[in-house]
């Protein structure tokens, strides 16, 4: 017959309770956060109206890569690409749109050029491990229109530097709405 050891049981009871309450704060903390990644941010917006929410698969970097030679060495090495545009026509808005990206940037990424003009924001933000760069995100507003482009891969710090100096981002993000604006089906080819 066993006897029953309170002492063990109380133990294992709170070690139970102790590893329970760990995960519910874990849960809870995840869980609460805001667009603290640029999923959660994508997949939010995505759907708004007048939203052009563009995620490349691998392969369409292919096409992308056609656009010039930079993009050729750029896409070469990526493995996710995203571009957004978004309306961002009142004050409001376009506070909460850049809180969001300022969220999303936060302590994980190294902010390489920022330019603010009032709301206005144009920032490029890279996220580093060992001597690689592996994320990079564009996000300009301009208090009309809102947009950021997302890179994930392995990418050479000094051609994101030099890429970024010379503005080669912005100009990659017009040419990605026209590489895929002009051909893809969509509302406006539903209205001929």
């Amino acid at each position: 017959m066993h006897v029953f050891n309170f002492t063990i049981f109380r133990e294992n009871t709170m070690t139970m309770i102790k590893q329970l309450s760990i995960l519910s704060v874990f849960l809870l903390i995840t869980s609460c956060s805001s667009y603290n990644s640029i999923d959660s941010f994508y997949n939010a917006h995505k759907n708004d109206n007048q939203v052009t929410a563009i995620r490349v698969p691998q392969f369409m970097l292919t096409m992308i890569s056609q656009i010039s030679p930079e993009m050729k060495a750029m896409v070469g090495n990526t493995k996710d690409l995203r571009y957004m545009q978004f309306p961002s026509t009142t004050t409001s808005r376009t506070q909460f749109l850049n809180q969001q990206m300022n969220g999303i940037t936060g302590n994980s990424f190294i902010e390489i050029f920022r330019k603010n003009d009032e709301l206005k924001r144009n920032v490029v933000s890279v996220r580093e491990r060992k001597n690689l760069v592996k994320e990079i995100l564009i996000y300009n507003n301009d208090n009309q229109t809102g947009s950021f482009l997302y890179f994930n891969g392995d990418f050479d710090p000094a051609k994101v530097r030099e890429m970024a100096k010379n503005e080669q981002f912005t100009k990659f993000g017009d040419n990605i709405i026209n590489q895929f604006g002009a051909s893809t089906p969509g509302i406006n080819s539903q209205n001929k």
